[in-house]
């Protein structure tokens, strides 16, 4: 079930505008994946930069906080718990041994609203333990419930798990007939605890179109196709302050409130977000949702996005929308041919290291590569890789052009299979360089490859990570 198009001067919007904001966004450099614009439901813009493609989800990081706030609101609306159950009353058998009055006043409202009472990041804390809601629990809470706003993802994967005590069934499976699957999302991937818990807070993966759906829904106060998704009394307590997040904010949009896992924005809209710049925006004055994926290396460039929307989009509703069909053909130019940063297909250099069939054993490394094996053949290279255990693989790649495969590789908690796009390409005669688009993620890798006469230089860097370690190691020549 796609979402339909239409030209943006039918929606009060021109095609000059979106070209500025398009332009805008190459010439500061956003690395933006894919994007969407709805304008009374209807597609804009949109765009897919290679190898990004349409059908593939990405990892939505924290913006699937804002699925779980859904999750609970239907929970709710269905009289399966309360906004003022106490959090303690799903667990009795995981209570710590002294219960504060904190703890005892912590409900459902304060976890969704991220003022459940801790003073500092738990992150860390609960993420290395493998019980999470017992850990949780046992954490002190400085703060009484409701007086202190800290952004926190386990207050968040707590929602999940009282999803899993009220309804008998995990979050995917509680969101197929009642989110999912009326929005037209097939079945997603969605991480999990080591216990095996959804892990609301983060894990999630949807498609551009999925996030503008779902943005579609909250625009429209709840409904989807005049299908009801949640109510619009939830919708309204979910998108209205519910915590002061403004004391020591950097950012203007992150410091105008927060509601049950939305950021408000300013002049009446509001958000999900995620880290590397997941983004699913709504406006709900000008009728517009934008759905975004991105490669951020940090959350400022989130906002410099933000501040492009409501300079060359939100401020150009209803100035000079008049329909010029040059315009418009150099809009949709402009959408089909916005370039990524992928390696530019270089002629292979004389001279270069006979390599085929050649075996290096890697020095001690933070992931554990224990051996590689170059296979040549004219202009196709596989790359054998040894850990040692299931990210084992066989890597094609090709001087000519892109390789499409599978490969085990982190998402956000854990290892995945998941769709990797390879290109290949020799900087010079003894430098080979690699470069990996996992897809369904931000992640780049880079393999950056010397050789030398017994040995060679490994370089492993990535674009953007919160936990992959960049490193450079020597690789020792064998005999195969």
């Amino acid at each position: 079930m796609e979402i339909s198009t239409d030209i943006p001067e039918n929606h009060r919007l021109s095609s000059q505008a979106l070209i500025e904001f398009f332009n805008r966004i190459e010439q500061l450099k956003l690395e933006v994946n894919s994007f969407i614009l709805l304008q009374d439901g209807k597609a804009t813009a949109q765009f897919w930069r290679p190898p990004y493609r349409k059908d593939t989800p990405q990892l939505l990081y924290s913006l699937s906080k804002s699925f779980t706030s859904i999750a609970v609101g239907i929970a709710w609306d269905n009289g399966l718990l309360d906004l003022d159950d106490k959090v303690l009353s799903f667990f009795p058998e995981k209570l710590p041994s002294h219960v504060s009055p904190n703890l005892t006043k912590m409900t459902v409202h304060h976890l969704l609203s991220m003022n459940a009472g801790h003073h500092d990041n738990i992150y860390a804390t609960v993420a290395k333990e493998q019980d999470w809601v017992k850990t949780y629990l046992s954490l002190d809470v400085e703060h009484e419930p409701g007086s202190h706003y800290r952004y926190s993802t386990h207050s968040t994967y707590m929602l999940s798990a009282i999803i899993k005590q009220v309804t008998g069934q995990n979050m995917v499976d509680f969101l197929m007939p009642r989110l999912f699957e009326p929005l037209g999302i097939s079945r997603p991937s969605w991480e999990t605890c080591p216990l095996g818990m959804t892990a609301g807070g983060m894990g999630l993966s949807l498609s551009t179109e999925g996030i503008a759906k779902f943005g579609l829904m909250l625009l429209n106060k709840g409904v989807y196709k005049n299908k009801r998704i949640v109510s619009e009394q939830f919708i309204e307590l979910a998108t209205t302050e519910q915590s002061d997040n403004r004391a020591g904010a950097e950012r203007i949009d992150s410091a105008q409130g927060y509601g049950y896992q939305f950021h408000l924005c300013r002049r009446g809209c509001y958000r999900g977000d995620g880290a590397f710049g997941q983004l699913c925006f709504v406006a709900p004055k000008e009728n517009i949702v934008i759905a975004a994926t991105s490669s951020f290396k940090n959350m400022k460039p989130l906002q410099t996005l933000l501040d492009l929307i409501y300079e060359h989009i939100i401020d150009q509703l209803d100035n000079n929308a008049s329909y010029n069909p040059e315009y418009n053909i150099e809009l949709q130019k402009l959408l089909s041919k916005l370039p990524n940063a992928v390696p530019a297909i270089k002629p292979v250099p004389v001279n270069t290291p006979m390599v085929n069939n050649t075996c290096y054993i890697i020095n001690e490394n933070p992931h554990g590569l224990k051996k590689i094996i170059f296979h040549l053949k004219d202009e196709q290279l596989k790359l054998q890789v040894f850990y040692g255990d299931d990210r084992d693989n066989i890597l094609p790649f090709d001087f000519t052009k892109a390789m499409h495969t599978k490969d085990v590789f982190n998402k956000d908690l854990s290892m995945h299979l998941q769709e990797v796009v390879t290109y290949a390409s020799w900087q010079d005669n003894s430098t080979l360089q690699l470069t990996l688009f996992y897809i369904e993620t931000p992640y780049v890798v880079t393999y950056t490859i010397i050789f030398h006469d017994q040995t060679i230089d490994f370089h492993f860097n990535i674009n953007v990570s919160l936990n992959i370690s960049e490193y450079k190691v020597t690789g020792n020549l064998m005999n195969v």
